[in-house]
């Protein structure tokens, strides 16, 4: 079973890590059931979030009993040093009394950055909670690729959390590198691109032939847990029909698929423009609470709000057409949504 080593953490952990948004659209039984097949076959890093409202609840129950030693990795948006709490509120949720990483969750924007950043921000809540013994090391995550390059930079981190996909791949051009020459370690997220991907065999041997990263992908049932297992225990290299299925995939979304690097931010209107041309995918990983979110309710409402003005459109590198795409997932999401209740 091939490791890795997470950078100057210098914890050595499988390949293959594990995500824990999806567990929240299933039961309390089936969540923790999945948690553990996930441990019991040999994956020991589990990823999670305060935002993703049960997961944390959950892994905190399936590891009760669990003798693996796993190592978790968690994380909160909150911008300040009160994240501190966040960080307790965790150990309780996870029923440990050490995180061994705690990253700053969607740090997108430079903004963003400097403002956890500064005096009272939420990096010096985490270093706090460090020194206090209740996390051993701290991250960052983003879809904001120059903003993780800055943060790498400057050598704050010592884990950073990418998008990788074969949908995705601007990540390997810098933010890798630039991460293996500073020691820092490297989790992968969205390796089936929030869900656009569906096999797992293309999409995991395309980024586990990245060398020294670590794939998260999440899964809610233990059918999709034992396939992406599968994959990463046969290893090999993508095949002829995996490059067929993955040049397919391109021309199907490559035009019209949101990077999440949100340039076009900030709407005038207020608008979260990623969340609401990505609404489909969104929708798809939450299932059937989805209604029941208060914040994504907000963010769709608002988006119904768009009045076409076109300045996302100026500041979209990839020129998507985005008051199209939120029409077309505005449409999409009012079909389904008498489905989801």
């Amino acid at each position: 079973m091939e490791k890795v080593r997470l950078g100057k953490t210098n914890l050595t952990v499988t390949r293959l890590g594990w995500g824990g948004i999806p567990i929240q659209r299933v039961s309390e039984k089936e969540g923790v059931s999945v948690i553990r097949a996930v441990i019991e076959m040999g994956v020991d890093l589990l990823d999670t979030a305060r935002a993703y409202t049960n997961s944390e609840h959950r892994i905190g129950l399936a590891l009760q009993k669990i003798g693996n030693p796993v190592i978790l990795s968690t994380k909160s948006i909150v911008k300040s040093e009160k994240i501190y709490n966040d960080v307790r509120e965790s150990l309780k949720q996870l029923k440990v009394k050490k995180v061994d990483i705690y990253h700053l969750h969607n740090i997108t924007t430079f903004e963003d950055y400097e403002k956890v950043m500064r005096s009272g921000g939420a990096y010096e809540g985490l270093k706090r909670a460090r020194d206090e013994g209740l996390i051993d090391h701290i991250g960052i995550t983003g879809h904001n690729l120059r903003v993780l390059e800055r943060a790498i930079e400057e050598d704050h981190f010592e884990v950073v959390m990418a998008c990788y996909s074969f949908l995705e791949v601007e990540a390997a051009n810098k933010v890798f590198p630039l991460a293996k020459a500073r020691d820092v370690g490297v989790l992968a997220m969205k390796p089936f691109s929030g869900g656009v991907i569906e096999e797992a065999g293309p999409a995991l041997r395309f980024v586990l032939q990245t060398k020294g990263i670590v794939p998260i992908p999440g899964s809610e049932t233990l059918e999709k847990v034992q396939e992406n297992w599968k994959v990463f225990i046969e290893g090999g290299s993508l095949t002829e029909k995996d490059q067929d299925h993955i040049e397919a995939i391109k021309r199907q979304f490559n035009q019209r698929f949101c990077r999440r690097c949100d340039y076009c931010q900030p709407c005038s209107e207020g608008i979260n423009i990623q969340i609401a041309v990505g609404l489909k995918s969104v929708i798809k990983r939450l299932g059937p609470m989805a209604p029941q979110i208060k914040w994504l309710m907000d963010i769709i409402e608002k988006a119904r709000n768009c009045s076409e003005c076109g300045d996302c459109l100026q500041r979209c590198p990839y020129q998507l057409p985005i008051p199209d795409l939120i029409k077309e997932n505005l449409e999409w999401f009012d079909k389904q949504r008498n489905c989801l209740k």
